[in-house]
């Protein structure tokens, strides 16, 4: 028996494991192949959506083979019951390639989560076949063309997630059938054709954010139908108009997000009673107006308001110490403020909100002193601004108290006393604006426990004695300026062992004396140094060269004497060098015109020997070298005089040499005899009227009346490109060789006509620049009746005027192209180099000086390079006639008005100080884009006085609105990207206003020289240009 059962166990033990193996085995069979045709349906799907990756970093889908079953792969959820996919996980893998069509054969999928890939292309059709599909999330990829509107069939879609790819076009209407939808988010994508009102009918959405497309037009009423909606996020459109009352009343939302569009109106005064759920309130850079509300106040689950950019004004009298929550509060760029002595009291209610941490109140029209109760603000305020207001009085020292800041701005204000030495307490500071106050006394030393400070703005104070060393221990700096004060002594050492500046440090106009230490090598990544117009001498330290990143080197209207160092040659990034105004003596280093210098300024020093024409010296409008008695040579542009053996530096001749010159010598004389019996024979045919010719002094091709009526197509008005005092200009093409040119026809019936003739050819036949109209030839013949026919022959210039580019919203290129036109503030800043660098040559650098006498938009023409060139010459005349006895100077009102200088309507003499008015006009014109003539100047109001009055703080509302949209033109990451857009455009303008109010002053002698014109536009543009990279 006991044998027996021994066996009986046996043989049940093994039944059991064969029993095991068979269930294992079949459980591995059903992993390795699908056990239905729905699986392989699923099956075949998968493996058509992996062929269409072209790369997986990750190697996530290395899993996805036969060895397993498919419900087993990464990134695959499958339902337990039919091991059917109801799940595709593949988010932030790094994926890169197109969605293949497949994916529509996975009938059971409930969610598809790729977010975060590199997927391409368009979304398949075929999705629109999953009827079960819940949750749709395609957000940061790269997909594009338009959104299907068979998406209409995933009946049971509720989150439809789509941000941040290329998808343009209109929403299509069949959307408006998904009735569960409650999450639509379509942001950062290319969507147009405005809002669509059927969203109205999605009356299940809780949240809806659009932001950053290209929708336009207003927001649509049936908005207000979405009774349950939290979040509306529709900022970046372009959205034009008012709110539409019924959106106040979606009593639901928390997040109200509209900024950054072309809304209107005020905001309703019972805004936080109908919206009483509201967290974020986001409306900046739009245009409403008003009063801010008292009930915002009711909102008390508000932690940011953010109406900033706006043009919100009056008193503020929100209570919003009953915001708790409240983190931040954004009001700048406005016109707030009423002149009341009590209007910063809402400064007060602000201390009892215990978690404000930002508070931007900047450039509105605030007034009175900073209250004490600053002191009571919770530590946890890190970012306080106040500047571009009318505030007055001296800082609290009581601001030591808030040891949480990181960014304090009051500059631009009217602030007196010393600065308190208190905000040397606050360790956490980052960035510091005291700038543009009345600030006096000494910089505290107590800043060197501002370790972290990474900008500190100081200039345009009062302050005085000297630097104190101990700002060498803030040692993060990327910015300093301490210029435009009464500050003397030398400069410290320690200033310049700060290795983090690399932005710019600013001494200049001070009273610093000494000389600059050689220690400033140690500033290896700094960008921009000006120590300009203070005291200082010895030599330019040859340790400069350390600076290897500088662009800019500003070291004029100092003492400093010697040589220019030879080890400035190393400064290979460097664009722009001002030593003006010194005692430098020596040669100019012939490695300087290797540099690839934008502007070079060595004039009123005692520089000697031989200018160069090569690199920069090539150019005359960038290069400045006026008032160093001993130099010689150059391009003649230059006006300097022709170097002898001695001055060149060149040594003896050799023989060779010598024979070529007296060779060369003997060919010119005999050349200059030709020639004269050439202009003899010329001038008796011309007295004699029997044929044409060129009156330029230069052997330029001649061309008949024929060969004109010929290009200009028998003067077709088709080819009529504008009209002047004296005649009509047409475009036209040369038959000979195919020329583009410009055709001027004088009406010698108009008095005057004759003499504009004779005065144009003389000076375009004596000068040459880039920036000015070339001439071909002209014309001087009778036309086929017998008349006489006058014409000058230009280059065209391919974009035509400024004037039209400034005032007409369509252009009509010279080439026959209509196109949409725009000059943003980087093309208009270029243009005014342009304009003043013609001046400039014009007045300082031709052989015989011309003032223009009629400058003005429609006498500045673009190539198609936008490249500027001052045409009509017209009225010119030269300095040389106007020294003449009998010589009538005054233009009278042969200007143009609007343009004119306001002596010359006096009788005054014709100067250059009168096209030097005409250009300020024209920079005014082009920064706001407003004719002198405009009906908005009458009663005693111009241009000048118009842009005069708006300095500084309004700048933006006198500016073209052209130029507004730049700071909302590019796609925006952030806020803070935009704001910085925002001023650094305000900046530039406020800058150009100022050189066009300058030019433009009543008394000719205070107005601005071209050359210091050109300093500074070169300047200003760099600025501009740095500001876009950075931002």
């Amino acid at each position: 028996m006991k044998m027996q059962g021994i066996i009986s166990y046996a043989i049940c033990y093994q039944a059991i494991l064969l029993l095991l193996f068979h269930i294992l085995s079949s459980q591995s069979g059903a992993k390795a192949t699908p056990i239905s045709t729905g699986n392989e349906t699923d099956h075949l799907a998968l493996i058509a959506f992996k062929s269409k990756i072209s790369n997986d970093p990750q190697g996530i889908l290395k899993s996805w083979n036969d060895s397993i079953h498919f419900c087993w792969w990464a990134g695959i959820t499958c339902s337990h019951r039919r091991h059917r996919v109801t799940i595709l996980d593949i988010s932030s893998r790094g994926l890169v390639g197109s969605l293949s069509p497949s994916i529509g054969n996975l009938s059971f999928l409930r969610e598809i989560r790729l977010s975060n890939n590199s997927f391409h292309g368009d979304i398949p059709l075929e999705i629109g076949r999953l009827f079960r599909l819940q949750r749709l999330n395609l957000s940061y990829n790269s997909f594009e063309g338009k959104l299907p509107a068979n998406l209409s069939g995933c009946s049971n879609l509720s989150v439809l997630h789509l941000d941040d790819n290329k998808l343009a076009g209109k929403l299509p209407v069949e959307l408006a059938s998904l009735s569960k939808l409650t999450y639509l988010s379509i942001r950062d994508n290319h969507f147009t054709g405005g809002i669509p009102p059927f969203l109205g009918n999605l009356t299940s959405l809780i949240y809806l954010a659009a932001r950053l497309n290209n929708f336009g037009g207003r927001i649509p009423d049936a908005l207000g139908r979405l009774r349950s909606l939290k979040r509306l996020s529709l900022g970046g459109n372009n959205i034009t108009g008012k709110i539409p009352p019924s959106i106040y009343n979606l009593s639901m939302l928390s997040i109200f997000a509209l900024g950054q569009n072309e809304l209107e109106g005020d905001l309703p005064w019972d805004i936080g009673l109908t919206l009483p759920h509201l967290t974020f309130f986001q409306i900046w850079e739009n245009y409403f107006r008003g009063q801010i509300p008292v009930t915002l106040s009711n909102a008390s689950k508000l932690s940011l308001i953010d109406m900033e950019i706006n043009n919100f004004s009056g008193k503020v009298t929100v209570p919003f110490g009953h915001l708790q929550q409240l983190v931040a509060l954004g009001l700048q760029n406005n016109h707030l403020g009423s002149g009341e002595s009590d209007e910063m009291n809402f400064f007060s209610s602000l201390t009892n909100c215990s978690n404000l941490k930002t508070l931007h109140l900047a450039t509105n029209k605030f007034s009175g002193r900073l209250p004490n109760s600053i002191a009571n603000f919770s530590t946890n305020l890190m970012e306080l601004e106040v500047a571009e207001n009318n505030l007055f009085g001296e800082i609290p020292s009581e601001l030591g108290n808030l040891v949480g800041l990181n960014l304090f701005v009051v500059g631009n204000n009217q602030l007196i006393g010393k600065i308190p030495k208190e905000i040397g307490l606050l360790k956490q500071l980052q960035y510091i604006d005291l700038s543009m106050n009345k600030f006096s006394g000494e910089i505290p030393d107590s800043f060197r426990n501002l370790t972290l400070l990474t900008e500190l703005y100081l200039d345009n104070n009062k302050l005085n004695g000297s630097i104190p060393s101990g700002l060498g221990k803030c040692q993060n700096l990327l910015i300093l300026t301490i210029n435009d004060n009464d500050l003397s002594g030398s400069m410290p050492k320690e200033l310049f062992s700060i290795s983090s500046l690399s932005r710019f440090l600013d001494l200049s106009h001070n009273h610093l004396v000494g000389s600059l230490p050689s220690e400033v090598g140690k500033l290896q990544h700094l960008g921009r140094l000006d120590v300009s117009e203070n005291k200082l001498s010895g030599k330019i330290p040859s340790s400069l060269s350390g600076c290897t990143s500088l662009e800019i080197l500003k070291l004029e209207k100092n003492k400093f004497q010697g040589n220019i160092p030879p080890s400035l040659s190393s400064m290979r990034g460097i664009r722009a060098i001002d030593l003006s105004c010194n005692n430098l003596t020596g040669n100019i280093p012939q490695y300087m015109e290797k540099l690839a210098l934008e502007y070079l300024n060595l004039s009123f020093n005692n520089l000697e020997g031989e200018v160069s024409t090569e690199g920069i010296f090539a150019n005359a409008s960038v290069v400045f070298v006026g008032g160093n008695k001993k130099l010689c040579g150059g391009i003649a542009q230059l006006g300097l005089p022709k170097c002898n053996s001695k001055q060149g530096d060149r040594g003896k001749l050799s023989p060779v040499m010598t024979i070529t010159i007296v060779v060369s010598i003997t060919c010119a004389i005999i050349g200059v005899i030709v020639v004269s019996f050439f202009l003899f024979g010329w001038s008796k045919r011309k007295n004699k009227g029997q044929s044409s010719g060129s009156l330029m002094r230069e052997p330029f091709r001649q061309l008949s009346y024929e060969a004109i009526l010929q290009a200009t197509d028998g003067f077709s008005s088709t080819n009529l490109i504008g009209k002047g005092s004296f005649g009509s200009v047409y475009k036209g093409v040369l038959q000979e060789d195919g020329t583009n040119v410009a055709v001027k026809v004088l009406d010698l019936e108009h008095r005057g006509a004759f003499k504009s003739f004779l005065a144009e050819c003389e000076a375009l036949s004596n000068i040459r620049h880039r920036n000015l109209v070339k001439i071909v030839t002209s014309c001087s013949s009778i036309d086929f009746k017998g008349n006489d026919f006058k014409a000058l022959i230009y280059e065209l210039m391919a974009n035509g005027s400024l004037e039209n580019w400034l005032h007409s919203s369509v252009q009509e290129t010279n080439n026959g192209q209509s196109k949409v036109q725009s000059l943003n503030l980087l093309q208009r800043i270029s243009i005014a180099i342009d304009v003043a660098s013609a001046l400039d040559y014009l007045h300082h650098h031709c052989l015989n000086p011309i003032v223009h006498c009629d400058l003005k938009p429609s006498n500045v023409l673009l190539d198609n390079d936008m490249t500027a060139h001052v045409g009509d010459f017209g009225l010119a005349r030269y300095f040389s006639e106007l020294r003449m006895p009998n010589a009538s100077s005054s233009v009278g009102v042969r200007g143009t008005i609007g343009y004119i200088a306001p002596e010359y309507g006096m009788g005054s003499e014709v100067t250059i100080h009168g096209d030097v008015y005409s250009y300020g006009i024209l920079v005014l014109e082009m920064m706001t884009g407003k004719r002198p003539t405009d009906s908005l100047f009458e009663g005693g109001l111009n241009l000048h006085n118009y842009a005069k009055t708006a300095l500084p703080d309004q700048v933006m509302e006198i500016a073209d609105p052209k130029l507004l949209h730049e700071a909302q033109a590019a796609t925006i990451n952030s806020q803070i990207r935009v704001r910085a857009r925002y001023n650094s455009l305000r900046d530039c303008l406020i800058s150009m206003i100022r050189i066009g109010v300058a030019c433009s002053v009543e008394s000719p002698q205070d107005r601005m020289t071209t050359s210091a014109v050109l300093t500074e536009l070169h300047m200003i543009r760099n600025n501009l240009l740095r500001s876009q990279a950075h931002y």
